[in-house]
């Protein structure tokens, strides 16, 4: 019996060991918080992220490519998905600025993300160029993220992928003008860089055709010097958009980005605002998906 209290006082004296040393290595102030989440982020430790967001029902986040986040189980399945489809992550932060007045901090953050995927046998990186907002509030003495939004800083995700001639510059996207002497047929093989989402599309001569993503469709409007212009539709989620890519020198691979124009009703979406990279891989030779 006497054996039994003294084990069990000693099991009280350890585990009350290792909560001081827990609540110790707590950060104490937001910007410790804020820096602690992103090394969590990079090391996959979705525990530590989990204690350091807060779990309410009603916040909403947005994050690239147009994904919204509403409340701690949406955005953690988003990030379990994220943990399973990099081998790797690396984000290191270049400037953060914080804010505070009493129990609540905000920030602005850019920090470069940069992803580790496999490719067959090969592993590929990517970095993507970021800048981050958010909220933070004291509750309990720990600061917690309340909310957060976050967008491409790249000027290239923003602008033409390259400069036009006076000629092609001055041809409007909708009058679909079309290059002759360029063949965009084929399947083509297309990567969402930052969802690593994979699809294939179909397309005829003049670059138009379905892809497997939604029963979506491809609509080139212009092709000039290489640079591919059009839209997209997905009916099966209701979306919309255009898209920009430069073509190589062989016609064989194509690298550029996408934007929303449309989510459902929402049609008030600024062009190149929210969107993505792509990177496309022409599996076929031309003429034969005709």
């Amino acid at each position: 019996m006497i054996c039994s209290q003294r084990f069990a006082w000693l099991l009280m004296v350890l585990f009350g060991s290792m909560a001081t040393a827990v609540l110790a290595s707590e950060p104490s102030d937001p910007e410790s918080a804020i820096r602690r989440m992103v090394q969590a982020n990079a090391e996959k430790d979705l525990p530590t992220l989990s204690r350091l967001m807060a779990h309410d029902a009603d916040i909403i986040s947005y994050a690239v490519a147009g994904r919204k986040y509403v409340g701690w189980t949406e955005l953690e399945e988003g990030m379990q998905e994220e943990f399973i489809n990099s081998q790797k992550l690396e984000i290191p932060i270049t400037e953060l600025k914080v804010w505070r007045k009493g129990d609540l901090a905000w920030y602005a953050m850019e920090l470069d993300y940069i992803r580790y995927v496999a490719d067959g046998l090969e592993v590929k990186r990517t970095v993507l160029p970021m800048r981050e907002t958010g909220v933070l509030e004291r509750r309990h003495g720990q600061w917690q993220l309340l909310s957060w939004h976050e967008s491409f800083r790249s000027a290239q995700l923003g602008g033409p992928l390259t400069s036009l001639s006076a000629a092609s510059s001055q041809r409007s996207v909708g009058s679909s003008q079309i290059s002759t002497t360029l063949d965009l047929s084929g399947i083509w093989n297309i990567l969402e860089v930052e969802d690593d989402k994979r699809y294939q599309a179909t397309l005829d001569k003049d670059g138009n055709g379905p892809y497997t993503q939604h029963g979506g469709r491809f609509t080139t409007t212009t092709v000039a010097d290489r640079l591919w212009q059009g839209t997209w539709q997905q009916p099966g989620n209701d979306r919309e958009g255009g898209f920009e890519v430069l073509l190589s020198e062989d016609g064989t691979q194509a690298n550029g980005v996408w934007w929303y124009t449309r989510v459902g009703k929402q049609k008030n979406i600024p062009p190149r605002e929210h969107g993505g990279t792509y990177q496309w891989k022409r599996l076929t030779p031309p003429s034969q998906a005709r």
